[in-house]
């Protein structure tokens, strides 16, 4: 009779039960809940307790706790990948599965910006068709607003300043990570670890900067002010595609920074370093990204 529990004649890897995928989606939900509890709030403050403590709008406490379930899970979740490839179990198909996992990853991702680019596109440049829409309410002073584009009042930002500072940064970061890339793959670690410090300290700069154009544009008012009544769906916009490509700059830093704590840990060699290659791919993806907003949303319709 064979043996159960003999070795696999086969290049698969069969996961054994996880617990990651069930409690990163749990996790996930409450953060997301979280967010709409934040922004919105579920119940108001008089029903109790827990709607005070909890629900109402402005409490922060579902969110937090969503948000660290997210992390404590990919932290397990992605020790456990490192754990498989460490043990052997990532053979060459395996592999080719991990890349094609990654490649449908960021295509979904370049879906999103699909999304955001449209809308702002739509908007762009057939803003003056919304006022042939009968008029409902208010809006006649709703396609006054938009019978430009920028829409009345609202107040651009200069795409040579700024902007132009942070485009330059993620393209000097994709040197450096392709520089890393290169410096694993011929076996010179010790300019891996410059190359990925110097990606890492861009990345970080890059969010800062967002962070001050930010705060600049909410405390001067530049989108949202009362000559810019009805116009707020051009800040809502701009937003929403510079605040999702930022997120995307923070959670590709911390991959990149991680595998610079597993490089400096002695992980990846030239024959095996898919972690890394997947960040680089990633940051290149954002990398791409930027390069379209900074051309249409700052310069060319700004």
């Amino acid at each position: 009779m064979a043996d159960a529990h003999a070795a696999p004649h086969h290049d698969y890897h069969l996961v054994p039960p996880s617990p990651w995928p069930l409690l990163s989606s749990i996790a996930a939900t409450l953060m997301f809940i979280g967010a709409v509890i934040w922004m919105k709030g579920l119940a108001p403050a008089e029903n109790g307790p827990i709607a005070a403590n909890f629900l109402a709008e402005g409490r922060q406490g579902v969110f937090f706790a969503g948000l660290a379930g997210v992390l404590i899970s990919a932290f397990g979740w992605w020790s456990d990948v490192i754990k498989e490839s460490k043990a052997g179990d990532h053979t060459p198909v395996v592999s080719i599965g991990l890349r094609y996992g990654m490649i449908l990853f960021i295509a979904s991702e370049v879906m999103f910006f699909v999304a955001f680019f449209w809308m702002f596109f739509d908007m762009a440049l057939f803003h003056e068709s919304r006022a042939l829409t009968p008029e409902v309410g208010t809006w006649a002073d709703t396609a006054k607003a938009w019978s430009t584009w920028p829409p009345q009042g609202v107040e651009v930002l200069s795409p040579w300043q700024l902007p132009l500072l942070n485009t330059v940064t993620l393209l000097l970061s994709g040197c450096t990570v392709t520089w890393a890339h290169h410096a694993i793959q011929v076996g010179d670690r010790k300019g891996a670890k410059i190359a990925l410090v110097i990606t890492v300290v861009l990345g970080v700069f890059f969010t800062s900067v967002q962070a001050y154009e930010y705060q600049h544009i909410l405390h001067e008012h530049l989108f949202f002010n009362e000559e810019a009544v009805n116009s707020g769906l051009y800040g809502s916009i701009f937003f929403m595609a510079t605040g999702f490509h930022g997120f995307h700059v923070l959670i590709g830093t911390i991959f990149l920074a991680v595998c610079l704590i597993r490089l400096l840990a002695g992980d990846f060699t030239p024959q095996k370093h898919f972690g890394f290659e997947a960040a680089a791919w990633y940051w290149h993806f954002v990398d791409v990204v930027w390069l379209f907003l900074f051309a249409f949303v700052y310069v060319v319709f700004g």
